[in-house]
């Protein structure tokens, strides 16, 4: 798919929303999805710890997709799950079952900066980008390895959010998502995480095998390794309620 050009005229902001539109109207019709993923933890000096995870993904009619995030590997963690129902019309909701605890916590807006489970994905970075969670301005086209991209500002709306902007690579050709630089509430540039190794799935969607964010404060960074992708599992909005999370295996 070639991204369709701004038309003459077309304000900055038009153009990064329709960008960020035709990326969203890509992403579609997948129905469900499970996939396996290892998280990869590197403290600046270099020492790496390792965890072994499951996601399972639902689209929803009318609304943002529902997510469930499982720990596998390693005991201290296993069991360990992040509900997140991203709300379309509505603030998003995230739930953290913590198994040692036995409890279930909800996430409020105020924490969706914190980080998930020691890593550099905060919260907010585990929830799915809906287009009306963001304001946009289109920057510019530049290059991006081989491939041509459109860089796009975009402002999250969302109450709490640990960000003032983003500035997000896409390629022209299949609107995938190279790079994000994220940018805190003082206006520093705080992280930058980059995706590569992209394979299509049910001829029709692509989905990285890695993603790397890097903190630039603190010289830590995670990577996600992620494999074993499966669609259409039979999954429902009832495999995906806060009441449901202590059962989830």
């Amino acid at each position: 798919m070639q991204l369709t050009q701004p038309a003459l005229g077309q304000t900055p902001e038009e153009v990064g929303l329709k960008i960020a539109t035709e990326a969203r109207e890509k992403e579609r019709g997948f129905g469900d999805s499970t996939a396996k993923l290892k998280m990869i933890l590197r403290q600046k000096s270099g020492q790496e710890s390792e965890r072994e995870l499951r996601m399972k993904t639902l689209e929803v009619d009318g609304d943002g997709n529902r997510s469930i995030v499982v720990f596998d590997r390693p005991r201290d963690v296993r069991g360990t799950a992040l509900l997140t129902h991203v709300n379309l019309n509505d603030s998003d909701e995230q739930w953290l079952y913590l198994p040692a605890l036995k409890r279930v916590k909800r996430i409020s807006s105020s924490n969706i900066a914190g980080s998930f489970m020691g890593s550099e994905f905060s919260f907010e970075d585990m929830k799915s980008a809906e287009v009306n969670k963001y304001d946009y301005q289109y920057l510019r086209d530049e290059g991006c390895g081989e491939l041509q991209c459109t860089v796009v500002e975009r402002y999250p709306t969302e109450k709490g959010s640990g960000y003032t902007r983003q500035v997000v690579w896409r390629d022209k050709d299949e609107l995938r998502i190279w790079k994000i630089h994220y940018f805190d509430r003082k206006e520093s540039h705080l992280k930058t995480l980059t995706f590569s190794d992209y394979k299509l799935h049910e001829d029709k969607y692509w989905y990285a095998d890695f993603m790397s964010m890097v903190n630039h404060q603190s010289g830590k960074s995670t990577d996600l390794v992620w494999s074993e992708y499966e669609f259409g599992t039979g999954l429902d909005e009832k495999d995906f309620t806060s009441t449901g999370l202590k059962r989830v295996r």
